[in-house]
């Protein structure tokens, strides 16, 4: 058990670059454009001796209405409720400005375990925004430099209290729970299975406005991420941590992407490229589609990315509430997934509503069944019979009058299952017979949907005294009799 920090204020005032520094990598998009963090991003601290969890907020605005910038700050408010402490920033080259003191006055009115820094404040620059920061009435400021990292030790003082806090909670549970807690648990990084320290990691793509945000707040159950009628809403790849159905998941929101010719802003581009980071992080990728205008070029080009990162893939049509003809619609749906999307084929294809939340047990099935044949292996012996059954009911071609020898076949890997087979001549071998191959792996071993690499290997020559020169005998033995020998 650890405490957690949010850092809330004002947009701009270095919030993000704060959140960084302490996870030790850039999970947050930072920019000199304002109001870039719109929901909560959470992530494991690090500093010093202390390991706790940190969320970046939404700049505060002083909105209060269902405006963007209102539902905005009503998630970070939401925030604070959750949190244990809360790390409020100004910007000391600015100064403490009236909406400042809106906060700082809210905070206190919450109660809020709070702790007051003032950003940006190195150098003379700085000087007078944190002398007026005392102003605020939150006790004495941090000077801090999040981009410098100057100010730390400081706030390693101000969070220890709460990090004794936690650990005397844990030695208050202990007793009662009788857990032995002498030796640390180890994890198999071969097992599979998700657990809580590896929980099966799943990003939801899509295009802008189809639903994503919509249909994790359900699966959480709690409006956890920042949603609404706007396009585009979501900037960066945020991720939850959850229990769906007993199955420890971490799950990424993404940013809606776009055609790459649509996208112009540089924030945007961020956006987008946090999102394909979080595909190829991810271990099932759920794409995401609207049921009103399916497989568009741009959802046609996102799963196809899923694939050739070789991520399981589930495919979801949102919006199913408001379909009439269901059975029609459905019938067609799966015609255009066969035709448009080959390389997926019986990949799992799902309807759900994420407004009403139906269909949420058949995805989370699918997510399931998905992550289990992309984790799935062959016994040795099973795949040389199958590869000897293939041959006899299709051989080989002989391109060029080359006749091509596939002898032996082996699994090499999983998460995607990959296969090797020893064959002569592999530069030869047709990618129409290698299709024919894979498409029969789906088929004998059950694993519809899932990326299969098939690698074509020389099987060398086994014979080690072939190109050797056959050794002349010595003219001294031409000359020995046999009875001489």
């Amino acid at each position: 058990m650890s405490f957690t920090l949010v850092i809330v204020g004002r947009p701009n005032v270095g919030k993000s670059t704060l959140f960084n520094r302490l996870v030790g990598r850039k999970l947050a998009l930072v920019d000199d454009q304002p109001g870039v963090t719109r929901d909560l991003r959470e992530g494991d601290a690090r500093l010093g001796p202390l390991r706790f969890t940190v969320m970046d907020s939404a700049g505060l605005e002083s909105a209060t209405d269902d405006s963007l910038q209102g539902r905005m700050r009503r998630l970070t408010e939401q925030a604070v409720d959750m949190a244990d402490v809360c790390l409020f920033m100004i910007d000391a080259r600015v100064g403490v400005t009236p909406a400042d003191e809106i906060f700082a006055d809210i905070l206190r009115k919450k109660g809020a375990h709070v702790i007051l820094a003032a950003n940006k404040a190195e150098g003379r620059a700085g000087e007078s925004g944190l002398l007026e920061a005392f102003s605020l009435g939150l006790g004495e400021p941090i000077r801090l430099s999040a981009e410098h990292g100057e100010g730390m030790g400081e706030l390693l003082e101000e969070l220890m209290p709460f990090a004794e806090a936690a650990e005397k909670k844990i030695e208050e549970t202990l007793p009662e729970l009788d857990v032995d807690v002498s030796d640390d648990d180890e994890f198999d990084d071969t097992v599979s299975a998700p657990t809580a320290d590896k929980p099966l990691q799943i990003a939801i793509v899509g295009r802008p406005n189809a639903g994503k945000s919509t249909l994790i707040n359900k699966i959480l159950g709690q409006e956890r991420l920042l949603t609404g009628p706007e396009a585009g809403i979501t900037r960066d790849a945020i991720s939850v941590r959850t229990d769906w159905n007993e199955t420890p998941m971490r799950i990424f929101d993404t940013a809606g992407m776009r055609k790459r010719a649509k996208i112009q802003d540089k924030l945007e581009k961020l956006s987008v490229s946090d999102g394909l980071r979080a595909v190829k992080f991810a271990e099932v990728v759920v794409v995401l589609l609207d049921v009103e205008i399916p497989f568009e070029q741009q959802d046609l080009r996102i799963a196809d990315l899923a694939e050739r990162e070789g991520r399981a893939v589930v495919v979801a049509v949102n919006k199913w509430d408001i379909e009439d003809e269901k059975q029609e619609k459905l019938k067609q749906l799966r015609a255009d997934f066969e035709r448009l999307l080959p390389q997926l084929r019986g990949a799992p294809l799902v309807t759900v509503s994420a407004k009403t939340g139906r269909g949420l047990e058949r995805l989370h099935d699918a997510i399931m069944r998905a992550y289990g044949v992309w984790n799935r292996r062959v016994p040795t012996a099973a795949l040389n019979r199958w590869l000897v059954g293939m041959l006899e009911q299709h051989p080989p071609p002989a391109p060029q009058g080359r006749r091509i020898k596939m002898r032996y076949m082996t699994q090499v890997k999983t998460r995607p299952p990959a296969f090797v087979v020893m064959t002569s001549h592999p530069d030869v071998v047709p990618s129409s017979y290698s299709r024919y191959l894979v498409n029969g792996l789906r088929e004998g071993f059950d694993m519809p949907g899932t990326p299969i690499r098939l690698y074509l290997r020389d099987q060398g020559d086994k014979n080690p005294y072939k190109d050797r020169k056959k050794k002349q005998p010595s003219r001294l033995k031409k000359h020995i009799g046999k009875g001489d020998r």
